[in-house]
């Protein structure tokens, strides 16, 4: 998504995945850019790709879950020095039958509640849409 000498833009769709009273939470891999940052899991959406089958995707591979991929939740756009980005949040479910969660192309997961979603964890991109995710999870 760049043309000669423009900064790299990334399309990243991310899952808002709600279960018990918890949301899930991937960690970046060392090495990558952000690491050890907790966030929505998702990915890179590839070029023609739909971002839904992009996220379904990324949940496969990232941590071995199979995902419904519902309706928006947010939209948010952030300039990190080296590119920019605009992440795409959706609501997501796993589908009957769906593993556990396991880290296979991340760092670690973990399920978290409202009380621990914590700003300074989540890369400035993701930091707008916490607010939401901590009143879903309260039910509001």
């Amino acid at each position: 998504m760049t043309g000669a000498g423009e900064r790299p833009r990334l399309l990243v769709a991310a899952a808002v995945l709600i279960e018990r009273g918890r949301v899930l939470l991937s960690q970046r891999k060392r090495g990558a850019h952000l690491e050890l940052a907790w966030e929505f899991p998702g990915g890179k959406v590839e070029p023609g790709e739909d971002p839904r089958a992009a996220l379904a995707r990324e949940l496969e591979e990232e941590l071995g879950i199979a995902c419904t991929i519902g309706a928006p939740m947010e939209v948010t756009f952030h300039a990190y020095p080296e590119k920019d980005v605009l992440l795409l949040f959706f609501e997501a479910a796993r589908t009957a039958g769906s593993p556990e969660p396991r880290a296979l192309d991340v760092e670690a997961f973990r399920w978290s509640a409202a009380g621990e979603l914590r700003d300074e964890e989540f890369p400035p991109a993701d930091v707008a849409v916490l607010t939401r995710v901590r009143a879903a999870l309260r039910g509001e």
